[in-house]
């Protein structure tokens, strides 16, 4: 169920998740995962040696590892971009109730943008899906980070 007081409360949370992955030098992304007002996971996007180490992926184990099981069934996932298809799998898989996500991804998007996993009759659960939550801060921190990355390279040559 919605409530647009908590979105903008928690998705301003992953905003900050976003933020510190920004000020790492990691693409920004940043993910909460909610239960009853809780937060029982954070996440945001790591270039590491791990090829999953996505914001929505990290958030998503911390909150199994604290409630103990796989089932995050009444789970809100707040991401400050809309999921890729790996991610988007993962929530389906984990049985998340909701994902709340800010900027939509039309090159690689799997919450309707390019793709639509999370609401997929075909698959054995559909996530409800709630987008453009904060979607101009999100935006922009990617948008940052690609022209301070852009800037860089373009130093080095």
């Amino acid at each position: 169920m919605r409530d647009p007081v908590s979105d903008l409360f928690f998705m301003r949370q992953a905003v900050e998740e976003a933020q510190r992955a920004l000020e790492r030098g990691d693409v920004p992304v940043g993910a909460l995962v909610v239960l009853n007002g809780e937060i029982l996971g954070k996440g945001s996007n790591r270039k590491d040696t791990d090829p999953t180490a996505h914001a929505e992926v990290q958030a998503l184990r911390r909150a199994a590892e604290k409630l103990g099981r796989w089932n995050l069934r009444g789970c809100v996932l707040y991401v400050t971009l809309e999921p890729c298809p790996m991610c988007a799998g993962a929530c389906v898989n984990a049985r998340v109730s909701r994902v709340v996500f800010g900027a939509a991804d039309p090159r690689a998007g799997a919450g309707g943008s390019l793709y639509n996993i999370l609401h997929d009759t075909r698959l054995n659960h559909r996530c409800e899906v709630c987008a453009g939550i904060l979607s101009r801060e999100c935006s922009g921190l990617l948008q940052e980070y690609f022209l301070m990355r852009r800037h860089r390279t373009n130093v080095k040559n």
